[in-house]
């Protein structure tokens, strides 16, 4: 089995082919800054093209067989696992994933893969009560048609795959278009796994291209009738613009920012809490939308938690992310190393005390930890997507539960505590959509409803909520 080739192409309607646009996508490894391949890009006339195809082929495909669009996830998941280390890779040199984060995303689209290879078998047709005794009453669960999916570049290949995979097991066809930094191993690598497990031509197509080129005109497209985005809230919300301001009316289902508070109460085993304020921020270099974005912690025990994890957090090895060892790899792109420097030197101008620093090397930001930090403060509101971690001291429990709700975002949360039965009942009052109690804010199971609230989420992934999202529902009734 060789490795895949002509990776800088586009792939519509079953072919490989050079984008039409005059742009070039240089698509560079974080770590080195070299560059793995030139890429010339999508225009409006492939964006046509690619979804004329998903719409010409959408009615075949919704009537194919549950067991053909099983069988075809099923043949994905044996190319992953025989073209694992080959994909294991390309996350390395194209996203600046760390092998101990690449292998973690691998098995997690393993994982949705094969929740969603169950979904052809539960699109049942649920028969109603109804009132007049000589109709029958029937909800009867459908595609949608043609669907276009939008994923980022901090885990392109599992959330390219977490809504594919659905799409395409529902009976939907899709478009998909991964970020500009990631257009392997958010797109391409997809198009070639289902390519060689022999999806038909027009269920799947990949366009790599500029999103200030044909960003709007993908989201607009008149033959779309769902757009699953993942990435920014404010993309998004210019996403949800487009959706409903267009002449035919889209579905959303956006999984956006976070803000995600791990919550150490009074009672905390201090040294699991320090673990898990390590795993859950630095994980991939904190660019993870449920990343431990902020730490709260009651007066009593914030001076021993801080000693604790600015000591353990000394020791994360950080650097190539080729070596077995590292925990922080490097930042995806120059812009986002700006942001998160300026986002630090705020922190600073605002008064917040770092009492954990180090300098950057080329894309590599060392871990910062900040205390003394004002919860309305830039540093504790807004989503930093990098190795930067703010201590928020809390008085008591009730302040906990008040900083931790106060955000605009509302994904993912955590909250550690000896007495499982105060966590849980802390953990229901958090306004957010996930909360995980003495464990990481990072968590996503294929079976567990994923998503948000406030302006993190619409919507819900994986197992039978996104069941609800990729399909319709007709009402159908009959003499009996």
């Amino acid at each position: 089995m060789g490795a895949y080739q002509f990776l800088d192409q586009q792939f519509i309607a079953g072919e490989w082919i050079k984008g039409t646009s005059t742009r070039i996508l240089d698509n560079l490894n974080p770590y080195t800054q070299e560059s793995i391949l030139k890429l010339q890009g999508a225009s409006i006339v492939d964006v046509d093209s690619a979804y004329a195809a998903a719409f010409e082929y959408a009615a075949k495909w919704a009537d194919s067989s549950a067991e053909a669009r099983k069988n075809l996830l099923l043949r994905v998941i044996e190319i992953i696992q025989a073209r694992r280390e080959e994909i294991i890779d390309w996350l390395i040199q194209e996203s600046g994933s760390t092998r101990l984060k690449a292998n973690i995303e691998v098995d997690a689209a393993i994982g949705i893969l094969k929740e969603s290879s169950t979904f052809p078998e539960r699109m049942l047709t649920q028969e109603l009560p109804s009132p007049d005794s000589t109709r029958q009453s029937y909800a009867v669960r459908k595609p949608l048609g043609v669907v276009a999916v939008i994923s980022p570049w901090n885990f392109p290949f599992h959330l390219s795959m977490r809504s594919v995979a659905a799409a395409l097991a529902l009976g939907n066809t899709v478009v998909l278009k991964p970020a500009s930094d990631t257009p392997i191993t958010g797109g391409l690598l997809l198009a070639k796994l289902f390519e060689e497990a022999g999806a038909p031509v027009g269920s799947l197509s990949v366009l790599a291209g500029a999103g200030s080129e044909i960003g709007d005109y993908f989201v607009e497209h008149e033959v779309l009738k769902l757009i699953s985005f993942t990435g920014s809230t404010e993309v998004g919300k210019r996403v949800g613009q487009l959706a409903v301001g267009s002449p035919n009316l889209k579905r959303l289902a956006l999984e956006l920012g976070g803000n995600a508070p791990l919550v150490v109460l009074d009672d905390a085993d201090l040294d699991l809490a320090v673990e898990l304020a390590v795993m859950g921020r630095f994980l991939h270099q904190g660019q993870i939308c449920m990343s431990t974005n902020r730490i709260i912690v009651d007066a009593k025990v914030h001076d021993s938690f801080v000693g604790k994890l600015v000591e353990r957090s000394k020791s994360i090895p950080f650097g190539d992310p080729n070596e077995d060892t590292t925990v922080i790899g490097p930042i995806i792109n120059r812009d986002q190393v700006q942001k998160i420097q300026h986002i630090i030197q705020q922190g600073q101008e605002a008064g917040a005390t770092l009492v954990l620093q180090g300098a950057t090397r080329g894309h590599v930001i060392p871990p910062h930890i900040f205390i003394d930090v004002d919860p309305a403060s830039s540093l504790a509101q807004e989503e930093s997507f990098g190795p930067v971690l703010p201590v928020i001291k809390a008085q008591n429990e009730a302040e906990a539960l008040m900083l931790a709700n106060a955000t605009r975002f509302g994904l993912s949360s955590a909250v550690c505590s000896a007495n499982i039965e105060r966590a849980k009942a802390f953990a229901l009052k958090i306004d957010a959509g996930m909360t995980h109690i003495n464990a990481i804010t990072v968590a996503d199971y294929p079976n567990a409803p994923f998503g948000g609230e406030k302006n993190s989420d619409l919507g819900r992934f994986n197992g039978q909520w996104v069941l609800e999202e990729f399909c319709r529902t007709h009402w159908l009734t009959l003499p009996s």
